[in-house]
């Protein structure tokens, strides 16, 4: 995968950013890679570029926030887009 330019956390909002529109796809991914049951350092290096026994710290934070943002847009941010359409 090429790797998109992405903050270590995504910016925190109650309402849908600029940057959640630009990483729907990673974010699907990563939802995607949770459900099947992938590791986490496995998602975080194939889909941030991170490894984590490099960057452990960073790895574990910049999956867990970008995870954590992907839940958000599953509950409320794509009600956001579906009232846009």
């Amino acid at each position: 995968m090429t790797h998109q330019a992405f903050l270590d956390e995504p910016p925190q909002s109650t309402l849908l950013t600029s940057y959640d529109r630009a990483h729907m796809k990673l974010y699907m991914r990563l939802l995607d890679a949770e459900t099947d049951g992938a590791d986490w350092r496995e998602a975080v290096a194939l889909l941030f570029g991170i490894d984590a026994g490099r960057e452990p710290d960073r790895a574990n934070r910049v999956h867990r926030s970008h995870l954590a943002r992907a839940r958000w847009m599953v509950e409320h941010g794509f009600r956001q887009l579906a009232r846009e359409a």
